[in-house]
């Protein structure tokens, strides 16, 4: 008797199931795939909705900010600003920068020789009728020898350095005219800003001075009056150097050469080399008979005393000489 094993089924379980049931899970797939396509559609339709109202604003905004800028009028064109000007907005409308400018003119005016004392007194005298203040003067008048020369210099306020400069063109020529000027800004907002810390620490060591209520030891208030002192003497020092500062900027610094005019025409001829020599023949010869003069005088002291010693040593050598021979 044989036995037979049993063979796999080649049904698969959905095939197992009955005929109702499997119409059931059919309908029911049929259904989940129609509602996820309803879905997608719908949102499909959504999205397309909500995009073409969002171009088409896009677009009316654009083309209403492009008429916008059209209808506005032009700004006006920036008006053209110097140096100065451009560099105070930079730093602020409200506040500009203050510059302080160090100007110094140095000026070499040609006068006759005769009249250099004359004009050079009118223009030291004009100086005092302005508000100038007279630093130094020099006056070196023509000889034979040398010429003539004078220097005034002077600080002067701006207002009257064009009178100052009228009153010199009346009286010289002037042949050379140099203008500096020096930026003292940054020293002058250092010296103030300087001070002003100086100022409220030296407030601050003497109110520490006058306080009663604090304890402190005799070496804490020797120290506190050693470093205001030493803060006195800084404030005193910048207060020195920022007067000094203040003269350099607030006027003007003029200085004036005065030369003598050397002409090389005399007598209505031309210059000659060989005249020159000739005229100044009789010149040399004086100097030179001087030079031989001075010579004589300064030699001759020591010939007094040499003679009579050199006279004594062949005197001497002589009678060795006739003691050999005999």
């Amino acid at each position: 008797m044989t036995h037979r094993q049993p063979q796999p089924s080649s049904f698969s379980p959905f095939q197992r199931l009955g005929a109702r049931p499997r119409m059931l899970l059919l309908a029911l797939a049929a259904a989940l795939t129609l509602s996820a396509c309803e879905r997608r559609d719908a949102a499909a339709e959504v999205d397309a909705a909500v995009a073409r109202p969002t171009g088409n604003y896009a677009a009316g905004g654009a083309m209403e900010s492009r008429r916008m800028r059209m209808a506005e009028p032009a700004p006006p064109a920036p008006a053209a600003m110097s140096l100065d000007q451009q560099a105070g907005k930079q730093v602020g409308e409200s506040a500009p920068l203050q510059r302080y400018l160090a100007i110094r003119q140095d000026l070499n005016v040609e006068v006759a020789p005769d009249q250099l004392a004359e004009s050079w007194g009118k223009v030291r005298d004009l100086c005092g009728t302005l508000r100038c203040e007279l630093l130094s003067s020099s006056l070196l008048r023509e000889t034979p020898q040398q010429a003539g020369n004078a220097t005034l210099e002077m600080r002067v306020e701006p207002a009257d350095v064009e009178k100052l400069l009228a009153g010199l063109a009346g009286v010289a020529k002037v042949v050379a005219h140099n203008t500096t000027s020096e930026d003292k800004t940054a020293e002058v907002i250092d010296v103030e800003a300087r001070i002003k810390n100086r100022t409220e620490f030296r407030d601050s060591l003497r109110v520490m001075l006058r306080d009663t209520t604090t304890k402190r030891t005799m070496a804490d208030l020797l120290q506190i009056q050693r470093t205001l002192a030493d803060t006195q003497a800084e404030l005193d020092a910048s207060a020195t150097q920022r007067k000094v500062l203040q003269q350099q900027t607030s006027k003007q610094h003029i200085q004036i050469q005065f030369t003598t005019v050397r002409a090389l025409v005399g007598g209505g001829e031309s210059y000659n080399p060989m005249t020159q020599a000739l005229r100044n023949a009789g010149r040399v010869l004086a100097e030179s008979v001087g030079s031989l003069i001075t010579f004589v005088a300064a030699v001759l002291p020591w010939l007094l005393l040499l003679v009579p010693v050199l006279w004594g040593v062949r005197r001497l050598w002589l009678r060795r000489r006739q003691a050999r021979a005999a």
